[in-house]
Formats: C-alpha cells, structure tokens, sequence
C-alpha cells in the first residue's frame, strides 16, 4: 500500500509540473510580438496604443483612441510577407502627465510591440519618445502638433500638421476675419504646445499681442477674461485642454463675452462644443477634419458608436466625429502600410520601411518629409453653431 501511494503521488507531481511547463509556454507565446492566437491559431501583430485614458488630455486621447479602435473593427487582420495577422491594440495610458509618459512607453516595449501610435498631447510624446528610440521602435503621432516630438530623433513619425503652421493659420485669420490688430493669448504655464502655438500666434500677427499664463490646476479664469476685455482685445487665443477651455467657454458665456475666442485643435471637442451651447460665444478652431469630408466614413463610425455604449460615452455622449477620431482612424492604415511594407514584424523593419510610406485616407493625403513630419498645407477652420450644438465649416486655410 505504501509503494502504491508512493507511486501515485509521483505521478501526481508529475502531471501537475507539466501543467506548469504548459501553462508558462502559453504566457510566453501570449507575449510574443508576432505570437499565434491561442483560441484560433492565428498569427498575431501587436500595435502600441500610446495615448492618455485619464488626466486633463484624457478626453481628448479616448477619442483620438476611438479612430483607431473603428479602424481595428473595420480592419481586424494585415498580410504581411505573405501571411495574414490578426492586428492587436496593446494600450497604455499616459495620463495626460509628461512625467507618467516614460512608464506608459516602457510598458509598451514590454509588451513587444511592432510600433506605436499615439499621443494625443505633444508633452507627453517628447517625454515617451526616447523610451522608443532606445528601444529601436517607431512611433506614428497622430495629433502631437509641436516641431520638438520630431526634431532630433528617427524614431518619432506623424501625420498631422505643426503648430508653426497651425498657429500661422490662425493669426492670419484673426486678421483678415477681425481685422483685429490686438490679440490677448493665454495658455497654460510651462505647457510647451500651449505656450509653442502662442509663440508661433505671435510671431504671425501683425499687431499687439497681450501674453498670459495660468497655474497648473487653475478653476477660475474670471481674472484673465476680464483682462482680455479691459486690455481692449480684439481676439482671444487660447490653446489650451479640453479640461481648461471647457471651463474658459462656460464663463465667457455666462459674462456674455463678446470678444470671438479662437482655439488650436485640442478645442475641437463636443465637449467644448457643449460649453458653448445655446450661448453667444463665438469660438473658432482650427483642426484636421469636418464631418462631410468622407461621408462613407461619417456613416460608418456614427452607426459603430450608436451600437457600442462604451465608444459612446468615450465619445463625449453623442456622435459628432472629433477629428482626432478621424486622424486616428487613418493612423491605424498608415500603421497597416508600414507592416505591409516592411514584410516582418520587426520593429527595425517596420521602422526602416515607415519614411517611405504614403497613403490617402479620409483626412487627406498622407506622407512623410525628411524629418519624419507629415506634408501638409491646409487647416479646417470651425465655428461652434451654438444654437445647434454642431461644428460649421468656416473655411479652409494655407498659412502664408
């Protein structure tokens, strides 16, 4: 009896260390960057969601998060080198904070990604680009306007314009739709897109400029908006979150403010859209896409976001379409092209075959300069429709 037992435990602890082997090859598998699908036997690409769930930019990144998701809906699989691949979002949230970016970008090379979109939020992609560069990954930004996410690296590649051409654009308007010879620019305090595209802003305008800046968490710009009006402002430029021009919409519809506010593309919001609503504000911004641009797309994202609660509520609770959404959705095929080209799943290859990549999606045509920046010459210019709670195209602008 004691030789059974003996035996049977044996071959208990046998089976169960085998178990164990099992059990570790599959974690292992799980993590490859071009691992087989346990469930299904297909072969799998991952591609890094670098972008903030959370934080003041948050709002902004689940929506540039939402293109990205649709295109994956729509596009779920990429043959590359003659193979097909099941295409995998591996997400991690930056947080909106430049401090949090480097954590959230070694994350993603944990995960063994091939490459990585994002980040809503040019502070951020400065502050998580180098943990790429060193670990020899391309990033594709999608709405990161600022000249610095590029300058200096190889690793780092978008598809939307700067903000030396955004913040041009802009001031020409203020002028040739104003006349205005007197601008007051308020961004917040050490936030270098902020305060980048109020540099360009000045540099552009022909006339006075009046430059303030607000503390980190700030909850009340009374101060600032009355200095706009006594200062005799003719515009007010202000580049700033979705948290903080939110607030910044609200109370200058509650003062009746009649100075037109003119915003970058982080105000292309609903939720800014929302702040203005059923008021006199006149609030302008410039962007990267209109709904009607692509009414194929328009349809098809509208009725994803009407079946799925979640997109919904990450949407801001409606279905206007953000341009980030729009610039998402053609990251993601840029990001498909790049694999296709490259013929692996390498993040060198994938990397080395990126500047070469073209593609026409519903923003526009795509392709890379010498820099790795995106060739791009037009801006949309929108106006809140206050009464309809809608966005209307105003004009489509070139700097110069």
């Amino acid at each position: 009896m004691k030789k059974f037992v003996s035996i049977m435990l044996a071959l208990a602890m046998s089976m169960s260390l085998a178990a164990c082997g099992a059990d570790s090859s599959s974690d292992a598998s799980s993590d490859s960057r071009s691992s087989s699908d346990a469930a299904s036997g297909e072969k799998v690409v991952k591609i890094g969601v670098f972008e903030p769930a959370t934080g003041d930019s948050g709002a902004g990144g689940k929506q540039e998060m939402l293109g990205m998701q649709y295109a994956n809906h729509m596009t779920p699989t990429v043959d590359i080198g003659g193979e097909t691949y099941k295409v995998e979002l591996v997400y991690a949230d930056n947080g909106s904070d430049s401090a949090k970016a480097p954590t959230a970008a070694s994350e993603l090379v944990s995960k063994d990604v091939s490459l990585v979109l994002g980040t809503y939020g040019s502070s951020c992609a400065m502050a998580g680009g180098p943990i790429f560069g060193e670990a020899g990954l391309a990033a594709i930004g999608v709405t990161c306007t600022n000249p610095g996410v590029t300058a200096g690296n190889d690793y780092y590649f978008r598809i939307c314009f700067l903000d030396p051409f955004q913040g041009t654009v802009l001031a020409n308007f203020a002028q040739e739709k104003f006349s205005a010879k007197k601008a007051y620019c308020l961004g917040e305090l050490g936030n270098e897109y902020d305060q980048g595209l109020i540099k360009y802003f000045t540099d552009a305008f022909d006339g006075e400029v009046i430059t303030d800046s607000f503390p980190t968490n700030t909850s009340d710009f009374s101060t600032y908006l009355s200095k706009a009006v006594s200062s005799g402002a003719e515009v007010i430029f202000c580049p700033v979150s979705i948290s903080y021009s939110t607030q910044i919409v609200k109370l200058a519809a509650s003062m009746g403010l009649e100075i037109p506010i003119l915003g970058s593309d982080t105000l292309d919001s609903n939720k800014v859209l929302e702040a203005a609503a059923g008021s006199d504000v006149q609030l302008y911004v410039s962007t990267f896409y209109q709904e009607g641009g692509s009414p194929e797309f328009d349809d098809g994202i509208k009725a994803w976001l009407n079946e799925d609660s979640t997109a919904m509520t990450n949407n801001g609770g409606n279905d206007t379409i953000a341009a980030v959404t729009a610039m998402g959705y053609d990251a993601y095929y840029v990001a498909l092209e790049a694999l296709k080209a490259a013929g692996s799943t390498d993040p060198a290859a994938v990397k080395a075959a990126l500047p070469g990549v073209t593609y026409t999606g519903v923003t526009g045509d795509i392709a890379f300069d010498d820099i790795g920046d995106a060739i791009r010459d037009t801006a949309y210019i929108k106006v809140a429709d206050t009464a309809n709670n809608a966005w209307a195209l105003e004009t489509m602008q070139k700097a110069g």
